[in-house]
This record gives C-alpha cells, structure tokens and sequence, in this order.
C-alpha cells in the first residue's frame, strides 16, 4: 500500500496541465467546536479554527476532513483522489502531563468515492509520512444530505475506521518510561483496533453568500485501545463532538 501511494503521489504533476483552466468554488469561514482534548480523553476543550472547503473544478479539493487531493479519475459519481492529510498526534497534558508527547503530521493516501442521488459512500486508506504515527488506517464513511427548503439542508451518516496495530501503540501505548513518570501500567497493544461512529449536521443559508451549520457526532473506541490505561483508566471510550461553522461560500 506504501509503495502505491507514494508512486499515485509522484504522479500528480504530470495531471496538472489539464486542470488549469477551471475555477476556484468554495467556502471560508470559522469554526468553533467541544471537542476531547485527546482521542480517548474524558476531558473537553474549545477549540476556534479556520474552516476552508475549496475545489477547483472537478479535478482538486481542500478541506480539514479530507485534506488536499486530486480527483484523477471522475465519472458517473465515482471519483478516485490521492490525498495528502493530516493526523493529529496526542498532547502531553491534563492526565498525560507526565507521558512523552505524540506528534501529529502529515499524512498520504487513497479516497474513493461514489455518490448515489443524495448518499455518498467514501473509502479512505491512509499512512502517515511525517511525525510520530506509523501504521495505517481505513475509513469507510456513509452520508445522507438534503434540501430540506431553499434555506435549510441536513445530513446525517455513520462511519468505520479500522486503525493497525502500528497506529493504535502510537497513541495509546503505555511505555515503560511513560509507566515509570506517570504510574500508570505499562501497556503495548497487540492488535489494531476499530473506531465506530455517527455524525449530523444541520445547515442554514441565511444569506446568498453566507451560512451558519451546526453539527454533532459521536464515537465509540473498541479493542486494544478502549483496554489502554490512556481510555480506561483515565478517559473514556465513548467520544462526542458538537460544534458550530460559519461559512461565506463564493
């Protein structure tokens, strides 16, 4: 899968010259969200971010959930992108003030999606290219979105991600060094592990040019890293999210 992604990636210059005569669409905007502070933690914190969604006509995308990618192949609501993402890692704070910190980075992948009327059905394959991550990790990912007036529309769709045994120590292994600072039990994930989850949002186009989205979700952490001490001793295996994107789309 390695050598696969990075050969589709290297490969992305020679498609540019095609793509140059289409045009920028999207939206900007800024997002305020109650998220946990880690994956696995019991905590939340606030966070305010930019929001960009952009696509430069059928042939590339930006945004925070699917990264920067290139639709290489498109036809009858199939599309097949490279993507380069990013992987956030694990801050050394709050309960795991004494662990060594985890650094996120970027990210290389597949995305393959279909779109059957107002459903869309993603697979996703990615591995990590800079930080402390290793391993990889699949997401498959259904959506049902719809007009609900001119002004309102709403989606809702639940989600699977399968993280490697690679992945899952890099976040939630226990370390002997980490065990030695912090007292928690030493622990190594011997497997990966399966993350299920469930999202919604609710749009308002109060404006021709701006909108308001409000969205909520929730994840469910199974396996090898529901048993880390990180979740069950300090955390939770049950993961919210809820959050509000103002957007002005052009």
């Amino acid at each position: 899968m390695y050598k696969l992604i990075g050969c589709t990636l290297a490969a992305l210059p020679l498609l540019a010259a095609p793509a140059m005569a289409q045009s920028l669409s999207g939206s900007v905007g800024v997002s305020v969200t109650q998220a946990p502070d880690y994956l696995g933690s019991d905590h939340y914190e606030t966070r305010v971010l930019p929001d960009v969604n952009l696509r430069y006509g059928e042939q590339f995308y930006l945004n925070l959930r699917d990264g920067l990618g290139w639709n290489i192949y498109h036809h009858q609501g199939l599309t097949l992108s490279p993507f380069i993402g990013y992987v956030p890692g694990r801050d050394n704070e709050g309960d795991l003030s004494r662990f060594d910190q985890v650094d996120g980075g970027l990210t290389g992948g597949l995305r393959l999606q279909y779109r059957p009327g107002p459903w869309n059905v993603t697979l996703k394959a990615q591995a990590p290219m800079t930080g402390d991550m290793d391993g990889y990790q699949v997401t498959l990912r259904a959506g049902w979105q719809q007009s609900l007036t001119p002004e309102w529309s709403a989606g809702i769709g639940p989600s699977l991600t399968y993280s490697s045994k690679e992945w899952t120590q890099s976040l939630f292994r226990v370390s002997a060094r980490d065990a030695l600072k912090s007292g928690f039990q030493r622990y190594e994930p011997g497997d990966g592990y399966w993350r299920l989850g469930l999202s919604g949002h609710v749009n308002y186009r109060f404006a021709s040019h701006w909108s308001v989205t409000g969205l909520a979700g929730i994840t469910q952490l199974t396996g090898d890293a529901k048993d880390s001490p990180i979740v069950r001793d300090a955390g939770d295996d049950v993961q919210a999210l809820a959050g509000m994107v103002l957007s002005y789309h052009f």
